[in-house]
């Protein structure tokens, strides 16, 4: 398994852990970990806090160049709030691990440009689909119905 996934999926699990959806990212600059987070929306009761956008959170500001040479990694198909954000900030790479639960913007992305790998990750699959199972309710909160 990637290496970056991998950290993506830890940030997925802490979040399962603390009593939020279990959605993890991670921002990848030179072959090195700038930012990582996860969906904190339940434990923070944000309306915004997705997993990616966390992730760019933690990063901090950065200079645009660096963006622009990143690649971001999210354990679930970006929404179109993550997609825009991408979007901005001209980051031209998503590894997704899973969009069989979960379809978001990736046409979006794939039409502006970004290069979008889908692995379609077990591991992913089966924490997001044991999560809507369990959490209707706040899942379909998380994604707007």
């Amino acid at each position: 398994m990637d290496k970056f996934l991998q950290e993506a999926i830890i940030e997925a699990k802490k979040g399962l852990e603390e009593g939020g959806i279990p959605i993890g990212s991670v921002l990848v600059y030179n072959d090195e970990i700038i930012g990582r987070g996860h969906n904190r929306r339940m434990q923070n009761g944000s309306v915004t806090l997705h997993g990616e956008m966390d992730a760019l959170e933690n990063a901090g500001r950065l200079p645009a160049s660096v963006y622009k040479e990143s690649t971001i990694y999210t354990t679930l198909s970006p929404c179109s709030m993550c997609s825009g954000a991408i979007l901005l900030y001209g980051i031209p790479k998503v590894i997704v691990g899973e969009n069989r639960n979960f379809l978001g913007d990736e046409a979006l992305l794939k039409e502006r440009g970004v290069d979008v790998q889908v692995l379609n990750d077990d591991d992913c699959i089966a924490m997001m689909r044991q999560f809507i199972i369990d959490n209707p309710k706040v899942w379909n909160e998380d994604i707007g119905e």
